[in-house]
């Protein structure tokens, strides 16, 4: 990787954290420069504005996370089990501060989908991507799972509910209340089988 890359890099990892601990619209390019300890002219030479590195760190860091984070889940013999392996582990491990500062993908969604179509645009592949994750491992296993299901619709409220309780973990700072909404879930997951 050249010196050019490996400090593009730099800044969309640095800039995904700093959007993680205080959302898009409150990250600082100057803090950003800070921590690269870079100047303004090579942030610019990477990215015209702060929107376009936030759509890099969209699609080249929070999108490629969150699709690696749920795909072994997926791609287990019986997906239904592994997604509630995925959320209970997820859930067990949570530290105060992930509890606190959320999901940093779901607060980004939250934040900027009815500021940017930019964003929302994205926001909607994102989730689309996702969608036919859940949708793609269900069919493998269709033969297991109850016969009316809609797996699209089944996925999208997967998502959400998973979503919702990250975001209601954030708001209430109180991880038993992100373990009770995940056990659910789970709950809920489970009787989609036959």
């Amino acid at each position: 990787m050249s010196d050019a890359e490996q400090t593009r890099q730099k800044i969309i990892t640095i800039a995904a954290d700093e959007i993680h601990q205080h959302g898009f619209q409150a990250t600082s390019l100057s803090t950003i420069l800070s921590r690269c300890g870079i100047s303004k002219g090579a942030l610019y030479y990477h990215f015209t504005n702060k929107l376009e590195l936030g759509y890099a760190v969209f699609e080249e860091n929070f999108i490629p996370l969150l699709l690696a984070t749920w795909q072994p889940a997926l791609s287990q013999d019986d997906p239904i089990e592994g997604l509630c392996d995925f959320f209970t582990s997820m859930s067990d491990s949570m530290v105060c501060s992930e509890a606190v500062c959320g999901c940093p993908l779901n607060n980004l969604c939250e934040e900027m989908a009815n500021v940017d179509e930019g964003f929302r645009l994205r926001i909607l592949s994102m989730q689309q991507k996702l969608n036919a994750l859940i949708v793609d491992a269900f069919t493998k296993v269709k033969g297991d799972l109850r016969p009316e299901l809609a797996f699209g619709q089944v996925a999208y409220f997967i998502v959400a509910t998973f979503h919702g309780s990250t975001s209601l973990s954030k708001t209430s700072r109180n991880k038993e209340l992100f373990q009770q909404v995940i056990a659910e879930l789970c709950h809920y997951i489970r009787a989609l089988k036959k």
